[in-house]
Formats: structure tokens, sequence, C-alpha cells
């Protein structure tokens, strides 16, 4: 159960950023939203706020990779247009209320171990992407400028299409790395 209830806090950290960013996630907040006994704070996270966002950024990358993986072994367009839908799916669930909890906390923090972990799931990332890519027969430097175009790129997306509460932004955006993915050389 001890565990159980880390694992929800996580959880409920990694929503409030995707939500309300790093200001907006405060242990309060994580309780009120997870049901979280007050207790469990310092036994889960005897290090503090800072320990507990590093959980959630450690989980949105965990989980990042696990969704993008199952597009191994696809087309180049395939690879992005699956790599694209979990934003596009975090973005019409949430009714263009949430984003991605790692950019929440790199805009808002200068601690360096956050920034290092959010460094580390932004580098992860476009490394897979780019392996993705390498794997449906682009050339590796070619692999490596799309994939960071893509991440830079889709990070935007969604900033834009929260900002005008629209998921055209996002769309628009999507439509065109697709494409372009599609004419990517491939040996």
């Amino acid at each position: 159960m001890a565990r159980d209830t880390r694992d929800l806090m996580v959880l409920g950290a990694m929503d409030l950023l995707a939500t309300n960013g790093l200001t907006g996630t405060s242990f309060s907040d994580v309780l009120e939203v997870t049901g979280a006994p007050r207790g469990s704070i310092y036994h889960h996270f005897p290090q503090g706020k800072d320990q507990l966002i590093a959980a959630a950024i450690d989980l949105t990358g965990e989980r990042y990779t696990a969704w993008t993986e199952q597009f191994a072994g696809s087309s180049p367009e395939r690879v992005i247009g699956g790599f694209l839908q979990i934003w596009r799916h975090t973005l019409v669930n949430s009714e263009m209320t949430a984003g991605c909890p790692v950019l929440a906390v790199t805009v808002s923090t200068d601690a360096e171990e956050l920034i290092g972990r959010a460094r580390a799931v932004f580098r992860a990332s476009t490394e897979q992407l780019a392996r993705m890519l390498g794997q449906a027969g682009v050339p590796a430097e070619e692999a490596s400028s799309f994939a960071t175009i893509s991440v830079a790129a889709a990070e935007g997306a969604v900033v834009l299409a929260r900002a005008e509460r629209s998921i055209h932004p996002f769309d628009t955006v999507a439509t065109h790395l697709v494409e372009q993915a599609a004419r990517l050389p491939v040996s």
C-alpha cells in the first residue's frame, strides 16, 4: 500500500505539472487531488518538493518512451505520427488545459537537479526518435536533426494549442511534420 500511495502522489504531481505548472504543484495540491494522507509526504519524499517533482519528471519520461516505442519498426511518417499522438491525446482529453510536465518544470525552475532531469528526458526522447527513424532507413544525421525538430515543434505546438484553447495549431504543426517525415530520404 505504501508504494501505491507514493505512485499515486507522483501521478498526481505529474498531472498537476501538466495543467498548473511548477508553482501550481504544491504538496497540499498533490494531497488534495490524490487523497493521500498528509503523513505520506515526508515518508515518501523526505527531501521535499523537488524529490516529488523529480519523480514526476522521470515518470513522464518513462511513459513517453513506452508510448513511442510501440511505433518502432514503422515508416518515418508513422514514427512521427505516433510520437505526436500522445500530445494530441493529452490536449484533447484535457480540453486544451494540459501540456508537457517536463516543459512546465524546465521553464519554471533554476534547480539544477530538476533541469538536469528534464534535459535527460528531452535528450532521451530525441535520441529515441532518431533511433527509430534510423531503423526506418533514414540516415543518422538526418534522423537526429529531424528528431530534434520534431520534439521542439511538438512542444511548441502544445503550447500554442493551450494558449488558443484550440487543437488547430497542434494539428497544423503535426500535419506538416508527418508530411516532412514522409519525404525524408530512406535507404
